[in-house]
Formats: structure tokens, C-alpha cells, sequence
């Protein structure tokens, strides 16, 4: 009995070993020179420009911070939405810089930073917004009304939430895919202010719900909270990296970047204001 204890301790240790020599820590990738990182390429989150070089509130902070580290080189991959997680789970880039929202559900999957945004939700519709849509509730008001999402996207809960039913909601791969979709077969795109914002400059057919009232979910108005997500084993680069982008935060630097893409004063203000782990217990 006792040698089979002793074994089973060595089998522990040595799968314990396996793990932490599997997890990618900072003098890692300073060793290696570069860090591989994911984009969705959703404007004005995270995107790449015509000449191949990142932009958006998520690289430009990344950036900055991967700098303070020492870390210089870049390496962007561009993967739909709802392939960010996975892919980062596959090792398939070391960090995703999306803006995702930190929320319980991808809390159990990935490590996230501190919040480095905030944002509210939004509403793209034809001209004119003919059905007279001011806030997610409207949709669940009419069964005949459909609304479309991007895939892997968290706004698809707060459609739930205010009682849009599923038969109500199509998904999309990207953003890119929203206008022809509103002018075509659904009624309403949602999507974040930001996101809805960017899509509506220089239309013809399409235009952002102003006023627009964010959807009350469990006694509260949705604000989505935008980080940066790790590999829970990637401890070290986690932990580093969410200290540079604290740090960061304070400088008027940070504040520039993010005012830059179209966050109020307001919305920097109260991506500092909450924290990871309170987002991840769902407060």
C-alpha cells in the first residue's frame, strides 16, 4: 500500500511538472522575441489597417504595456469572434486582445486582466428605424421582429434576458456581415454603442437607434466590461501583464488612446471602477 501511495505521489508530481513546463511565462517570450496575439477584427476593438500593422483600443493598450515589459514584437492573428477562446485554449496565439467582456461564463474558460473598458449595447436598423426600436425590449415586445447577433457574442444574453425568443435571433459570423444583413432579412443588428457606432458612419440604408436605453438585466442597465484573456496555466504572463496594464491605466496616455476610439470620459472612469474578480462572480 504504502508503494502505491508513494507511486501515485510521483505520478501527481510529475503531471503537476508537465503542467507548469506547458505554461508560457514572460522570460519565455522575451527569449523567443515575440508574442502572438488575436484580433476579431472588429472595429474600433481590435483591427488590423491596410498595411498590416494592429489598431483599436485593445492593441494600442496591449502595445504599450507589452512595452513596459520589455516586450516588443507583435505577432497578430485574425480569427472570428466566436473563435478567440478556442483558439487561445488551442495555443493558438499566447493572449487575445478583443475587448471580450468579462463575464462569469468566459471567466471559466480563460484568466482575464483588470477591466481596460467599458461600454454600453446598440442597435443598427434601416433608415428611418421604421419598427421604432429604442432598446432590446422592443424586439421581445413582437414576435415577428428577428434581430441578429454575432456569433459567440455575450449581447445574444441580454437579448435573452429582456424575453427575445430564440427563433427571433440570427447569427452572423462578423460585423462585417451586419449591414447587408439589417438591409436584407432581420429587422435590427445588435451589438455594442462602439461597435454599432462605427458600422452606421457614411450609411445611406443603415443608422444607429438614437436614443437607445440599454437593456435592464437582474434589476440594472447592461455595461459590458472589455479585458484581455490568458490561459489560466499562463499565471506568470498573466499576472505580469495585468500589473503593466494597471499601471498603465493611471497614465494620460492610457486615457488618450481610449478617448481616441470614441470612449467617453465616463466609460474610461468606470472600466476602473470595477474589478475582474467582482465581474467574474457576476456583481
Amino acid at each position: 500500500m504504502q508503494i502505491s501511495r508513494l507511486s501515485g505521489l510521483s505520478a501527481l508530481a510529475l503531471v503537476m511538472g508537465v503542467t507548469s513546463a506547458n505554461a508560457l511565462t514572460v522570460e519565455e517570450v522575451k527569449e523567443q522575441g515575440y508574442i502572438r496575439a488575436a484580433t476579431a477584427n472588429e472595429v474600433p476593438y481590435s483591427y488590423m489597417q491596410p498595411d498590416g500593422t494592429s489598431a483599436g483600443i485593445g492593441p494600442d493598450v496591449a502595445n504599450a504595456v507589452l512595452k513596459s515589459m520589455g516586450i516588443e514584437e507583435v505577432n497578430w492573428t485574425v480569427t472570428p469572434f466566436g473563435t478567440l477562446i478556442p483558439g487561445l485554449k488551442a495555443k493558438r496565439f499566447d493572449f487575445v486582445a478583443a475587448e471580450q467582456n468579462i463575464s462569469p461564463e468566459r471567466c471559466k474558460q480563460v484568466a482575464f486582466t483588470e477591466p481596460n473598458s467599458s461600454y454600453g449595447e446598440g442597435l443598427l436598423v434601416k433608415k428611418g428605424n421604421p419598427k421604432g426600436l429604442t432598446t432590446y425590449a422592443d424586439i421581445a415586445k413582437d414576435p415577428s421582429l428577428t434581430v441578429a447577433v454575432v456569433s459567440g457574442a455575450n449581447n445574444v444574453d441580454f437579448l435573452r434576458a429582456v424575453g427575445v425568443k430564440d427563433e427571433q435571433i440570427v447569427f452572423i459570423q462578423a460585423n462585417a456581415d451586419a449591414i447587408p444583413t439589417v438591409q436584407s432579412r432581420v429587422d435590427a443588428y445588435a451589438a455594442t454603442e462602439l461597435t454599432v457606432s462605427e458600422l452606421a458612419k457614411g450609411q445611406e440604408q443603415v443608422e444607429q437607434v438614437s436614443p437607445f436605453e440599454d437593456p435592464i438585466v437582474d434589476g440594472a442597465p447592461v455595461r459590458n466590461y472589455g479585458g484581455f484573456a490568458f490561459r489560466p496555466e499562463d499565471k506568470d504572463l498573466r499576472d505580469a501583464f495585468n500589473a503593466g496594464l494597471v499601471e498603465f491605466r493611471k497614465t494620460d496616455e492610457y486615457k488618450a488612446i481610449l478617448g481616441k476610439y470614441g470612449l467617453s470620459e465616463q466609460s474610461i472612469a468606470a472600466a476602473a471602477a470595477k474589478n475582474v474578480a467582482d465581474l467574474c462572480a457576476g456583481n
